[in-house]
């Protein structure tokens, strides 16, 4: 009969817990005899890495110092730790304290006790990540959940990001005081937001943030998949940034067509039946040679889920011959399905936008989510015009709820076509409406069309903010 996860414990795998007490007392004890490894030991290490109760109340008391700014020695410490229950009093923490500050091999050797002691909570946190999945396959018989669980446990453990103490303002003051020093420093464009190319939008929106989740919404025929396409060869051709691509609706092929076409301003329908003049010919072969090399990654699998996705981006991220992707575009959310059971449709699409807004959260990037609006931008029923609204977004309120950023892509002359706007507007003209902006201000900015290259650009004169 399988063990449950009550009866299940490492003694009865006869597992014990890996540590160090010497590599966790000399961190420690380096630490108050250098103020520059005390920085580094806050920076590196976390309050859990230290197996040892006393060594974390150590380390504790010391983080809670530093941030207060008081000095950071024998006599503090002490006074500190006096009324701590695992200390046998003032005696016993100073007898501790003065022990810890005795056994350093060599501060020189730092380094090598700050990595034992993260090894050593590596091991730890991935024993007790199998011993809890072991216990879990007992009770869960569906083997899709089992595997999206393992494969999150794991991806936290290897990149620091499981789950996280309770901060106070101290510890995110300091934070934001580094990040400050990074955003005005000489490597600023690894910490600030990405530009899309599109100085107006840039403007509003500070460029693509880190870890948003940004919703790119619009009824068929907007152009969404091209300013999608526009906006990922501009990340990966001017600022160098690898950006991958999932399509569930059009293939590798097609979506590139649609960039080499774009950036040789070749027209599209010229383009899909190859009738191309010698001027084209050329136009197209130095597209081509310059796209050649730019870092854009493609993935036309049908029915991805975000583990997949995650996957997926894992093994680049992992591979030592590429750089890390720094931009995710996935077309389109409503093509997407869940890894796990859900009762109806909302209930997925609410449980695939909070995936998404995890995943851009972990992998610390941009992740651009294309979405089909309702029938109701059409209808403007009791509505002045077709210009979407978040009450618009298909199938869920969690797609409004999850995201960080919502564009809206708008073109009056869309309707002209269809007998449904009173004024006639110019066709090549567009909008793009920020209807959500959790770091700033909602705006329109106004955006050039050009349909016959399927491209969009930035129009000088016309813009709101």
């Amino acid at each position: 009969m399988p063990q449950t996860s009550q009866s299940l414990s490492l003694a009865s795998l006869g597992i014990q817990m890996p540590y160090s007490m010497q590599a966790e007392q000399s961190v420690l004890g380096a630490a108050l005899m250098d103020g520059s490894v005390l920085n580094r030991a806050i920076t590196e290490l976390a309050p859990e890495m230290f197996y040892s109760e006393q060594n974390r109340a150590v380390f504790m008391q010391m983080r809670e110092l530093f941030a207060a700014s008081e000095a950071v020695d024998v006599i503090t410490l002490v006074d500190a730790l006096a009324l701590d229950e695992r200390f046998d009093g003032a005696d016993g923490a100073k007898i501790y304290i003065a022990r810890i500050a005795e056994t350093v091999p060599s501060i020189s050797n730092v380094d090598s006790y700050i990595r034992i002691v993260q090894e050593k909570y590596q091991t730890r946190c991935l024993i007790e990540a199998a011993r809890d999945i072991l216990a879990r396959s007992a009770e869960e018989p569906d083997s899709d959940i089992l595997l999206e669980s393992a494969e999150q446990r794991l991806y936290e453990i290897r990149s620091g990001q499981g789950k996280s103490p309770v901060k106070t303002l101290n510890d995110t003051i300091l934070e934001v005081i580094a990040t400050m020093q990074n955003l005005s420093g000489k490597d600023r464009d690894k910490y600030a937001g990405i530009p899309t190319g599109y100085r107006y939008l840039d403007t509003v929106l500070t460029g693509l943030g880190r870890s948003d989740l940004i919703i790119l919404a619009a009824r068929p025929g907007m152009g969404k998949t091209s300013f999608a396409l526009n906006i990922a060869t501009n990340v990966a051709r001017q600022q160098r940034i690898p950006t991958i691509i999932f399509s569930l609706e059009m293939t590798c092929e097609q979506l590139t067509d649609r960039i080499i076409s774009s950036a040789a301003g070749i027209d599209a329908q010229t383009f899909r039946i190859g009738q191309l003049n010698n001027s084209e010919w050329n136009e197209f072969a130095a597209a081509t040679s310059t796209l050649y090399n730019i870092p854009i990654y493609m993935d036309d699998s049908s029915g991805v889920t975000v583990p997949e996705i995650k996957a997926k981006i894992r093994q680049i991220d992992q591979d030592p011959a590429r750089e890390k992707i720094g931009l995710v575009i996935i077309d389109y959310l409503q093509l997407m399905q869940s890894a796990r059971r859900t009762e109806n449709r909302v209930q997925e699409i609410s449980e695939i936008t909070r995936s998404l807004k995890l995943m851009a959260k972990e992998l610390n990037v941009p992740v651009m989510v294309l979405s089909q609006l309702s029938r109701a931008a059409e209808k403007a029923s009791g509505r002045s015009d077709h210009r979407p609204q978040l009450s618009d977004l298909r199938d869920s309120g969690s797609i409004e709820q999850d995201a960080d950023v919502v564009l809206f892509l708008y073109r009056a002359a869309y309707y002209n076509a269809q007998g449904g706007e009173e004024e006639q507007a110019n066709e090549n003209e567009a909008e793009c409406i920020v209807a959500k902006n959790r770091h700033g201000e909602t705006s329109t900015v106004r955006l050039g069309w050009d349909g016959a290259h399927t491209r969009f650009t930035d129009l000088d004169a016309y813009h709101e903010y």
